[in-house]
């Protein structure tokens, strides 16, 4: 029996969800566990609360409910031991996300009939004197309020390639190009490409424009004034100084993303990007329906005033 593992949203109700997944494990598709608090937090029979280190080093397989930061988390838990992710989305956008809920009970009966495929991901693994994180969409140095721009010095194999002096540095994966990298002006990359997208935001000076360096090519950025904040898939990581120093590598196959045979999630995705360049919230595209159709969303999806 499969033994799947749940990553669950920190604040969002996950528990009708969990109940699909927990009536389909039930019949004997797989053993269900989850950490020892969100197994208490969805109160849910069958699913088997476990500490997390078990919950990394045991799965074969995940599933992640909630919106592309709990399948990043998700991926960086068992990193160590990559196993597929499958992500159900619960938040707003979810990229990454291969499922909407309403088809989840689809997506577990194509799982168990093995109607399914996995894509590798690769990360970025950063290391500042003896601390290291991971990052599969991104690691960003950010301005903080009054501690100065982020100015940098970028070495490339060893030889100096250039300067930064911007808002931020990004650092992007493939996967990660359409998240912060996107908002700041850089390119859209297939996910089949492999390398390391570097990305000034709002530059003053030095590097205006992205650089997409070849996955062999060790990267080392020396901060050279500002007292920059660094963040991991969006998870703050600490503060840096000048004269610090980073590594940055790029991780082949660090990770595995579940794909569904006749999936729909390129499809959203790509008008999900679209809609990002509209000056409009969600709920005011609805505006943009006629009457009748307003009214069958509503129904369909429990929208109040639709």
């Amino acid at each position: 029996m499969a033994r799947i593992g749940l990553v669950l949203h920190p604040t969002r109700d996950c528990t009708a969800a969990v109940g699909q997944v927990a009536e389909w494990a039930g019949g004997g598709a797989a053993e269900l566990v989850a950490t020892t608090a969100d197994a208490a937090r969805v109160g849910v029979d069958g699913v088997t609360p476990v500490p997390e280190e078990a919950l990394a080093g045991s799965c074969d397989g995940i599933i992640a409910m909630g919106g592309d930061g709990t399948i990043l988390g998700a991926m960086r838990l068992v990193s160590g031991r990559p196993v597929p992710v499958l992500g159900v989305n619960l938040g707003h956008l979810g990229f990454l996300a291969e499922v909407e809920v309403r088809e989840l009970r689809e997506a577990l009966s194509a799982m168990a009939e093995g109607r399914v495929t996995t894509e590798a991901r690769g990360c970025l693994v950063v290391r500042h004197r003896d601390w290291e994180w991971l990052a599969f969409n991104d690691a960003v140095l950010a301005r903080v309020p009054g501690e100065g721009m982020v100015t940098a010095t970028l070495s490339v194999g060893g030889q100096r390639y250039g300067h930064l002096r911007c808002d931020a540095v990004i650092l992007a994966t493939a996967m990660g190009s359409t998240a912060y990298n996107y908002a700041a002006g850089g390119p859209v990359v297939s996910p089949g490409i492999e390398g390391v997208l570097v990305t000034p935001a709002a530059p003053m000076s030095g590097i205006s424009r992205s650089v997409l360096l070849a996955p062999a090519e060790p990267l080392r950025l020396t901060i050279d004034a500002g007292r920059p904040a660094m963040e991991f898939d969006g998870v703050l990581g600490g503060r840096l100084q000048p004269g610090d120093e980073l590594s940055v590598a790029y991780r082949s196959a660090a990770g595995q993303l579940v794909r569904i045979e006749g999936s729909r999630s390129a499809a959203r995705s790509r008008v999900k990007l679209s809609l990002i360049d509209l000056p409009y919230l969600p709920e005011e595209l609805l505006e943009l329906l006629p009457e009748d159709q307003r009214a069958r969303f509503a129904d369909r999806h429990g929208v109040a005033g639709a």
